[in-house]
């Protein structure tokens, strides 16, 4: 009975805390949303210049919350939800996303390297490939369209959603025997796991096709500005066989790697703007300090889901502003 009414009391907390994140999120957007027509009927004089940077700090507070309850990336977050309740051009935004994708890596790299879970040995063959291909579609990018760069967004994010609901992760899978390209490159490694107390060796396979499928992550992270940390876990953990938290952390790590390489294409292209990227990298790194804290006493399982039905619904939004359809 009392095991009972402790899983209800949990249960009840979660749906709170989640409730209460959505319910403050939701008003926001709603707000971005109305004065973003009034200044697009009453002309640009409508609004006052400091009050965009206001909302977007707001909005990506309570983001950067989500994000770590959710396991997701802020970069994930951040490109569909701004572009498309924002009057910002989806330029701006995706060069705005990997540098608030980057800042999170660059502040974990070194910690996650340090403590022997991320893996360079792992991580340099993926980089090389990844951040040249992440080069190629920021080009790609800002060469298409807008609407055209907004419907595949959309579609995208649909994507990250039905990835999200569908993949499976094992914390330490089993490899029965490396590929002749990870034991060229010497892709392998021990890590200490503190829950059990053992020193797990690991190695890697499929190296060839998980490699090949890095070329098409960099290219959609470029291209998109999302980061590329939805993609990176699976493909390590479950194609490739790397432990899970091996593959958290080296994909944590590959971030810095990638999104520099795509941010210095946006920065050079004009596409990276003060008077988004100091209120959104403040209020995500904020927002951020309070996810973890929040995180040691609420399970992010509800959590997850109300990502879930956001990323939805940004998704949705993203692909109907690209048709040019308006529903919401």
């Amino acid at each position: 009975m009392r095991e009972t009414l402790f899983r209800i009391k949990s249960l009840a907390q979660k749906a709170i805390l989640g409730a209460g994140l959505f319910i403050a999120l939701s008003p926001v957007l709603s707000l971005a949303s109305e004065v973003a027509a009034t200044t697009a009927a009453s002309g640009a004089e409508a609004t006052q210049w400091w009050v965009w940077p206001l909302i977007l700090f707001v909005v990506t507070f309570v983001m950067g919350i989500i994000a770590v309850l959710g396991g997701v990336g802020g970069g994930v977050l951040y490109v569909p939800i701004i572009s498309g309740f924002f009057p910002f051009h989806l330029d701006f935004v995706r060069g705005t996303g990997l540098l608030v994708a980057l800042c999170g890596a660059l502040a974990a790299g070194p910690g996650l390297l340090k403590a022997n879970l991320a893996s360079l040995r792992l991580a340099i063959p993926v980089a090389l490939i990844a951040s040249t291909m992440a080069i190629v579609g920021a080009m790609v990018g800002l060469a298409l369209p807008t609407h055209i760069v907004q419907i595949l967004l959309g579609g995208t994010i649909l994507g990250i959603v039905v990835i999200m609901l569908t993949a499976k992760k094992s914390a330490v899978p089993d490899v029965q025997k490396a590929d002749s390209l990870s034991s060229a490159l010497r892709i392998t490694g021990v890590f200490h796991e503190p829950t059990s107390g053992q020193d797990i060796n690991w190695k890697v396979h499929r190296t060839p096709i998980g490699l090949a499928t890095f070329i098409i992550i960099g290219f959609m992270a470029g291209m998109f500005g999302l980061g590329a940390g939805w993609a990176n876990v699976p493909v390590l953990n479950l194609m490739m066989g790397a432990p899970l938290k091996v593959s958290v952390a080296t994909s944590k790590f590959l971030l810095s790697i990638t999104d520099t390489s795509a941010a210095w294409i946006y920065m050079n292209k004009g596409c990276v703007i003060p008077m988004m990227v100091i209120p959104s990298l403040v209020g995500i790194m904020l927002g951020s300090f309070i996810g973890v804290r929040l995180l040691k006493v609420a399970k992010p399982t509800f959590i997850r889901w109300m990502v879930i039905v956001i990323l939805s619904f940004a998704g949705v939004k993203a692909l109907t502003k690209g048709l040019g359809i308006s529903l919401f």
